[in-house]
């Protein structure tokens, strides 16, 4: 006899075993709690309280103390200097200077018609417009030189982001050994804050354009390689089947097969490679990038909020600029082409050689100075009134000023000091009970680890401190974030209204957000933590939208026949829905704060950010590095605690 299977059976058998899946995660908590307090009393009675023992830390000052006076020692002697590092220098440099002598030679006028032109060609008018727009922009304030040396440094470093970020994708995506071995790789390359970096770079190539150049390339590989990975090894199985089946080569079908599957991950590689290296461009600037970096991290030492805009305008306009032509062109891969396509590039091609010729013939390739607007002057003026007004002496609300003292008093002491008082070994029980709860004993084990080395590394309060700020931030960006992203999920014109406004804040270079905090703020950790919210709160916006809006329509729908309120469909539809999508947002939250915390060593954070700082600013190998170790350290833990993972014995169960 056949059984035979009812909707109702289904679903009977589907509720129950979600109430097995409940269950089991019940009890599994109930037993990780248990645990929890039997360990905090046996390590409460065996070990006592207290910071990390001395005894468990390693001083590796010494080690690297030698290796950085070795590298000094013979940076003009050492072969592999002389033969090797010496020619990659100099091919960077030649690079460089020959695309800056390019974009000289086309002239203001040539340039911006090839921008224009090429956005025409890519994604239309309207992109056209405000690509010569933007462009027009850089020259009015008086920024055109900064901004072709910016773009010619980030010309040489995505190319060459991408040329490797490629390979290592390549290599990863063809083979599951390298795919295993390089992720760690480039989990480190992204989290390993970039002044921890830049110090080595220095020391092997000096101050300069070769270590700004080859910085960013480390910043902005690793998007590359991830992406390429990704879309190599997503191809679609049917079709490299149906390519070994007619008798393909490896190579053959990795050309005609892989790599056109991959085009659409192959290009967003680019478009984030791009992204990365220019919010590279001003932290590149303290070690000789130039460019409009440079005029930004002068702001910063002398807290010119207007010069700072003023130079950190142009590069949000090159961020935006380049971020729409990209995925323009993205959207378009796939699509039949357009008829006389080549000649619509031919003509783009002469429109641009007929004004950068008619620019040269008029001797008007720099952009002339009665063009220029001060733009430095009103912002200062504005500035300046807000501090005047808003830092102390508001009625009944306080200044800014006061603000970041109460938040610092009543937030960041309590905090820094509540995980610092706590025992070593309990911070490390409650964390892995946490990272167990969230994820499996792969994930609990590797949240653990990371942070014993903390300890070992001997910077165990640095990094607690370090990690106060860090929760205080994402908590902030968090209710802030979540609300603003599920109200422009549910209102179209918000969402539109804020887009142009995420854009600014989110390519907006992170020196920049520093500047304005500190008038407002003064110096302290409150406005380190301020800057860090600014700069993640975007991230966090844009996902929670786009995880709100892609709840299907059907069980809303479903839940407005049932009489449900806008606020139970909120709460009890969309945001359970949003799930997946609110985790990562709270995933990314975490990872670009702490970036920007780490900066905010430069104006009185502390920690961990102010020993990366000063190590690189006194060629103190062992402070930064160190300190960079610890921070990567801090973001892996961060982020498996963060990221949710399934476990198969449930899902097994379940299924």
């Amino acid at each position: 006899m056949t059984a035979t299977v009812t909707p109702a059976t289904s679903s009977r058998a589907t509720g129950a075993g979600t109430g097995v899946l409940h269950a089991l995660a019940r009890r599994r908590g109930r037993l990780i709690g248990a645990g929890v307090a039997v360990g905090l009393v046996l390590g409460a009675l065996l070990m006592g309280g207290g910071s990390w023992p001395a005894s468990l830390a390693v001083d590796v000052s010494g080690p690297l103390g030698s290796t950085s006076d070795w590298i000094i020692d013979n940076r003009d002697s050492h072969p592999l200097f002389l033969y090797f590092l010496g020619h990659v220098s100099n091919v960077v440099v030649v690079s460089v200077r020959a695309v800056y002598l390019v974009l000289l030679a086309l002239g203001w006028a040539g340039v911006t018609a090839a921008a224009g032109l090429v956005a025409w060609r890519v994604a239309g008018v309207r992109l056209a417009l405000t690509s010569v727009a933007a462009f027009g922009a850089c020259g009015l304030l008086g920024m055109w030189v900064p901004t072709m040396q910016t773009l010619a440094l980030m010309v040489v470093a995505v190319a060459a982001s991408v040329l490797l970020g490629g390979l290592l994708g390549l290599a990863a995506g063809l083979s599951d050994r390298m795919h295993r071995v390089l992720r760690p790789v480039l989990d480190t390359m992204q989290v390993l804050p970039a002044f921890a970096y830049l110090l080595p770079v220095v020391l092997v190539f000096g101050i300069g354009v070769p270590a700004a150049v080859l910085a960013t390339v480390v910043y902005a590989a690793p998007p590359m390689a991830r992406l390429t990975a990704l879309g190599l090894r997503g191809a679609d199985a049917g079709v490299m089947e149906a390519a070994a089946s007619l008798g393909a080569t490896g190579r053959q079908r990795l050309l005609t097969a892989r790599l056109p599957l991959a085009r659409k991950e192959l290009l967003l590689g680019v478009n984030q490679s791009i992204m990365m290296a220019l919010g590279m461009a001003v932290i590149a600037s303290v070690i000789g990038a130039g460019g409009l970096g440079d005029r930004v991290y002068q702001a910063l030492a002398s807290v010119d909020v207007g010069a700072a805009l003023a130079a950190g305008v142009p590069i949000v306009l090159l961020a935006i600029v380049l971020d729409r032509v990209t995925g323009a062109a993205g959207e378009r891969i796939g699509a039949a082409p357009a008829r006389r396509a080549g000649l619509g590039w031919a003509v783009a091609l002469v429109a641009t050689a007929v004004v950068a010729v008619a620019g040269r013939l008029s001797d008007r390739l720099t952009w002339p100075d009665a063009w220029t607007v001060d733009f430095a002057e009103p912002v200062n003026r504005a500035v300046d009134w807000m501090t005047a007004h808003l830092y102390s002496g508001v009625p009944l609300v306080g200044g800014t000023a006061d603000w970041a003292g109460r938040f610092t008093t009543w937030v960041l002491n309590p905090l820094r000091d509540g995980l610092q008082w706590l025992p070593w070994w309990a911070v490390l029980l409650t964390l892995g009970a946490l990272a167990l709860l969230i994820g499996t004993w792969r994930t609990a084990t590797t949240a653990v680890l990371a942070m014993a080395a903390i300890g070992v590394l001997g910077v165990w309060d640095p990094a607690l401190d370090t990690l106060s700020q860090v929760l205080a931030a994402v908590a902030v960006t968090l209710v802030l974030g979540v609300a603003l992203g599920v109200a422009a999920a549910r209102s179209t014109r918000l969402g539109r209204a804020l887009r142009p406004v995420l854009d600014v804040f989110q390519t907006m270079p992170q020196f920049v957000y520093l500047i304005p905090v500190v008038a407002l703020f003064g110096v302290g950790r409150a406005p380190a933590v301020a800057a860090a919210v600014v700069y993640a709160l975007p991230a966090v916006v844009r996902i929670t939208a786009q995880g709100v809006r892609a709840v299907d329509p059907a069980a809303l729908e479903a839940s407005r026949s049932l009489g449900a309120t806008g606020r139970q469909q909120l709460f009890q539809v969309q945001l359970p829905l949003a799930r997946p999508a609110l985790l990562l947002a709270v995933n990314q939250g975490v990872v670009l704060v702490l970036a920007v915390v780490v900066i905010g060593g430069l104006v009185g954070g502390g920690a961990l950010g102010y020993d990366a700082v000063f190590g690189l600013a006194q060629g103190d190998l062992a402070t930064g590095l160190v300190a960079g170790a610890a921070i990567v350290c801090l973001g892996l833990m961060l982020d498996r605690v963060t990221q949710p993972t399934e476990r198969r014995g449930l899902a097994g169960k379940g299924a």
